[in-house]
């Protein structure tokens, strides 16, 4: 029988409700055998060959961090990209500085054009939001290069904005492109579905061999950096089905990477389209592929509206101060259309929304598919959750909703919103987690990377402070308590991807999954969690350090 290794501890929160607080877990092989003290472990200790493993000692163990919704091909698509950012971005091989106004960011694009030495290769540049760096269109990206094809993709990912150079690069028609609903020709945007014109013609270049490595290569240090042993890909297949899962399974199916995949693939296609019976049988053909890592379980995403960050989110009334419209990334027949074809065969529906219109659909198709079909245990949830109503969260409630939430919108966004788009009120209370929780709503909170950083204690932080990026708090009826932030990076994001009886908490009988920080949460507060420095992790009962 395989050796039992003790780890001991300054501190182990276990997130066990019944045993909250432990000194030593003993784990055999991947498994955890038992959490308490040296002393209350002997039994086990005296009946088996053991060791004590004394390098946390002076450290605090907390379960596995869980990001349930973020996006490993899309960050490996938006890494290996120049970054042109509002705000300061930390990554494990740079540090990236705030650039704000057009000029500037104009200027930060050019210095970056003129010092690429391959006059053929494209410039890729990610972060740019009108908020803060003015509007971007054809004519402006054209003073860029005329020749090098120049795409500026939007901070929310659902746009881009090209050149002259780049149309042709793409060999794109034009009078095509006038077409397309979702493509604005004159000012060469892209956006929602129009993005799917786009990456038919991009994905050779973002998916070739070497650059798509360097960029997955580049998601698995951030995963790791942000001390999380497992993450929710929930969109699997959105750019291409065998080109993601061929670069996930050469570079995360590794005996060194110390975290897991849960993959949830796309319902339909990335132009919203409609779908047949037999989009059952593919997604639930997936499984066939199976690994030690990578898992495809009875999980599918479906898309509501458009992109907070890009704006294009279909908002309630009032609606916008400039009064534009939103968009919808699944019309809403067929949205239901395809949300029943799921639920009937027994999925786990997770939906984009982003505004209270797209929450709006989401809950009146499960409330049809409810009486249509009843389902216990379903665990519909709404992803994002940017913006709400109060009465939208009891409704969820009295449904059986969960949510997953991007409480990064009230850091990044909530300021900028409230100056420019919705008004103070209901800028302050995106991503309302205070309310979901007071409900009963099991609610996690995820980054949607590269939408936020990949870390959960940044995550908690936010939701369990509400600090807007110019300083401080919005709305502090809608904050996370300090115990009930953890819970949503660790127990309550198991039970969103339904793996509670295997992870999130440290208990006899689950994965001995582990977050080592340098510093006991609860000592340091809820101010102070994403100071936090984080040592590794201990996945399936081996430590990982960070590298330095």
């Amino acid at each position: 029988m395989q050796q039992i290794t003790v780890y001991t501890a300054k501190t182990i929160h276990t997130m066990n409700p019944s045993l909250p607080l432990a000194t030593a877990v003993a784990v055999r092989g991947d498994r955890i055998i038992e959490v308490s003290s040296l002393d209350r472990l002997r039994p086990w200790l005296d009946a088996h060959p053991h060791a004590i493993d004394a390098r946390f000692a002076d450290k605090v163990i907390m379960p596995g961090f869980i990001d349930p919704h973020l996006h490993p091909t899309m960050a490996a698509l938006l890494l290996p990209m120049h970054f042109i950012t509002a705000m300061d971005w930390k990554l494990p091989w740079q540090d990236v500085a705030a650039v704000r106004g057009q000029n500037a960011f104009i200027d930060r694009l050019r210095q970056i054009e003129n010092a690429m030495s391959d006059p053929d290769e494209p410039l890729f540049s990610w972060g740019h939001h009108p908020i803060w760096h003015g509007e971007m269109d054809r004519e402006r990206v054209n003073g860029i290069s005329n020749d090098r094809p120049v795409i500026v993709w939007h901070r929310g990912f659902h746009s881009l904005v090209v050149n002259d150079a780049a149309v042709r690069w793409m060999n794109l028609d034009e009078a095509d492109l006038e077409r397309h609903p979702q493509i604005n020709a004159k000012t060469g945007k892209f956006f929602e579905t129009g993005l799917a014109v786009a990456f038919r013609s991009m994905n050779p270049y973002l998916l070739g061999p070497a650059r798509f490595a360097d960029g997955m290569e580049k998601l698995r240090q951030c995963v790791h950096h942000g001390g999380q042993t497992t993450i929710g890909d929930m969109a699997f297949g959105i750019f291409d089905t065998e080109m993601e899962w061929a670069q996930q399974l050469a570079t995360l199916e590794q005996d060194d990477t110390p975290f897991r995949v849960v993959l949830v693939p796309f319902a339909s296609g990335m132009d919203g389209g409609d779908v047949g019976p037999e989009r059952i049988d593919a997604v639930r053909a997936f499984a066939e592929r199976n690994t030690h890592r990578l898992k495809f379980t009875n999980h599918v995403k479906l898309f509501a509206d458009g992109g907070l960050f890009s704006g294009l989110s279909q908002f309630g009334p009032p609606g916008r101060i400039d009064g534009a419209d939103g968009e919808w990334m699944m019309a809403p027949e067929i949205f239901e259309r395809v949300a029943r074809l799921f639920w009937n065969e027994g999925f786990q529906i997770h939906v984009h929304c982003t505004a209270e219109l797209g929450v709006e659909l989401a809950l009146d198709t499960l409330e049809k598919l409810q009486w249509e079909r009843s389902r216990f245990n379903h665990r519909f949830t709404i992803e994002h959750f940017g913006l709400s109503t109060p009465e939208q969260v009891r409704r969820m409630a009295d449904l059986g909703a969960l949510a997953s939430v991007n409480p990064n919108y009230v850091f990044e966004l909530g300021y900028a919103y409230w100056q420019n788009l919705v008004g103070f009120e209901r800028a302050a209370q995106m991503s309302r987690c205070g309310s979901l929780v007071r409900h009963g709503v099991p609610t996690t909170l995820h980054s949607d990377f590269t939408m936020a950083p990949a870390q959960p204690l940044h995550s908690a932080w936010v939701a369990a402070n509400r600090i807007s990026e110019i300083g401080g708090t919005l709305c502090p009826e809608e904050c996370l308590s300090l115990h009930d932030a953890l819970k949503a990076i660790t127990i309550e994001a198991a039970y969103i991807l339904n793996m509670e009886d295997e992870i999130g908490s440290i208990r006899a009988g689950k994965k001995a999954d582990f977050t080592i920080l340098e510093e006991d949460p609860y000592e340091v507060g809820a101010e102070g969690l994403k100071d936090i420095p984080i040592w590794g992790t201990v996945f399936e009962g081996r430590p990982f350090p960070l590298l330095s």
